[in-house]
């Protein structure tokens, strides 16, 4: 048995068939996903069907394009420009699709404590019993068993503040802040503001910002596994952050990281 996670596939079928190929996965091997599995890419709908055909062999963490695509299903916002979901949105099974994958976590930490899987980060100031309970907070919501409706959440969901973490928040602006630090997050300033701005290589980053991975994450327990930043191009620098997300859908590759090896299994751009 073996265990592999792969970063943000983004619709892109072809490359994550292929990829499940190369890797010879199997009906004893488990896959984790680390959230942006549809949009932008060409096939979206055939993404999120073949996941949820093998749901029982996938651990899922959502991502900001799958936060979005729900905010359309459910809360009334209109696609973007540069969204590719039309077919999705169409598919007789939307509704399905859409319902099983907001129950899908924010966060995944295996039982041993020895991996984490999210789609942008974990702060740095939290614990990962504090990330566990603040995602659950939001899952509680998405989930439908929230004081506030998963319909009003997604409606509400979007915005930029408040952009950094106090204890004393409620209401909206703690479940989307909380949802931002799991979903968006890259840079921090040194008061661990998120920065919203930048979403380029490090090496144009702002002297004043750090990536959230840089900030103490020495104390973190596991490895971070986690997508969303494809111009790190899979290379952290630091041996218990691993970036997943390698590009695919800007005609890079599509990456597998075995948990069990450390092996790195990549599927090019078709």
């Amino acid at each position: 048995m073996s265990t592999y996670a792969i970063g943000d596939i983004q619709g892109c079928d072809r490359e994550f068939a292929a990829l499940l190929e190369k890797i010879n996965f199997g009906g004893d091997d488990e896959l984790w996903i680390a959230g942006d599995l549809i949009n932008r890419g060409p096939d979206s709908l055939g993404v999120l069907r073949r996941i949820y055909g093998m749901s029982d062999q996938c651990r899922i963490v959502l991502g900001n394009h799958d936060l979005h695509f729900l905010a359309i299903l459910f809360g009334g916002h209109s696609p973007n420009r540069a969204d590719t979901l039309d077919e999705l949105l169409a598919a007789d099974d939307v509704e399905e699709l859409g319902h099983w994958l907001r129950r899908q976590p924010l966060l995944h930490v295996s039982v041993e404590k020895r991996h984490a899987l999210v789609h942008a980060g974990i702060p740095p100031m939290w614990s990962y019993n504090q990330a566990l309970d603040y995602a659950a907070e939001v899952e509680r919501v998405m989930q439908g068993n929230g004081e506030l409706g998963y319909v009003e959440f997604f409606r509400q969901m979007y915005g930029n503040k408040p952009a950094c973490w106090s204890p004393e928040l409620h209401g909206m602006d703690r479940l989307r802040v909380i949802t931002n630090f799991f979903t968006r997050m890259r840079l921090l300033d040194d008061s661990q503001q998120m920065d919203f701005s930048h979403k380029g290589s490090l090496d144009d980053a702002p002297e004043s910002l750090r990536p959230w991975y840089r900030i103490a994450i020495e104390r973190q327990p596991s490895k971070i596994l986690f997508g969303h930043w494809a111009a790190l191009e899979g290379y952290t620098g630091i041996a218990n952050a691993i970036a997943l997300d390698t590009g695919c859908v800007w005609g890079r590759t599509l990456t597998a990281y075995c948990l069990e090896t450390g092996d790195l299994i990549s599927q090019p751009a078709l």
